[in-house]
């Protein structure tokens, strides 16, 4: 109902509760519908906006279209990862993300929508707490998470950037699992939060703590690189001047 008498009326509704089953609509202080003396009988809610409507001008229709142009015109896609040079599942993520975005292109241009393409290095576990990252690789879309559940198998090629086990995410798209999001699954969900559609319910806890396994990859690699640097600047003289 407030909903309804919002986008016809730009009306923010209010609801105050009421007794014995009194009905009342209130509009700038004036009673304009009461149910009281009609055996409490709940309105309908086209009856309600009709009452209102009698009151008051609705938006005019030039108004209505601006108002639904104004909703959802920017499209924030955010690609988080780990590593791009040896990982094939973030490869294959960012491929894939970006014939997606190919492929629905014109739909997206034709309903005036702007996309812009954010793709982060996480390098470090300030970095990940600071943005929530919880699992690589990551899409984001206006700031939801395209796949609120996460799920992680062994990645080898972490694995070997690190030195340690390690896993990253896989994606579930039409009961299968993947080590990268399906372009449908990308789609699906870019076209979702253009057209107003559900996704579930948001996860609306506030992460301060890098996941376990993040700190081990990050860990894993500082050990790793120091061993690369300290391999590679101990220089070795030879000073043998034996004589005889």
């Amino acid at each position: 109902m407030a909903a309804s008498i919002k986008n016809k009326f730009g009306i923010n509704a209010e609801l105050k509760e009421g007794h014995n089953g009194i009905y009342q609509v209130i509009v700038n202080g004036s009673v304009i519908y009461s149910n009281q003396g009609t055996c409490s009988q709940r309105p309908k809610e086209e009856d309600i906006l009709q009452e209102i409507q009698k009151y008051m001008q609705p938006l005019s229709k030039e108004k209505e279209i601006e108002q639904s142009q104004s909703i959802r015109r920017n499209l924030d896609i955010e690609f988080m990862y780990l590593d791009l040079s040896v990982c094939k599942w973030c490869q294959s993520t960012e491929s894939n993300l970006d014939e997606a975005i190919t492929e629905v292109a014109q739909v997206l241009k034709t309903t005036g929508v702007e996309v812009n393409v954010i793709k982060i290095h996480i390098q470090s576990e300030e970095q990940a707490r600071n943005l929530g990252f919880v699992s690589s690789p990551t899409i984001r879309i206006n700031g939801q998470d395209i796949q609120l559940e996460v799920k992680e198998a062994l990645c080898d090629s972490c694995g070997d950037l690190c030195g340690d086990s390690v896993d990253c995410r896989i994606w579930t798209y039409q009961g299968k699992e993947y080590t990268a999001p399906p372009k449908g699954m990308i789609i699906d969900a870019i076209l979702r939060e253009v057209y107003g559609g559900t996704r579930g319910n948001a996860d609306s806890e506030v992460r301060t703590e890098v996941p376990e396994n993040l700190q081990k990859f990050f860990a894993g690699k500082r050990r790793k690189e120091n061993t690369d640097t300290q391999a590679g600047g101990c220089c070795q003289t030879s000073s043998d001047s034996s004589s005889c």
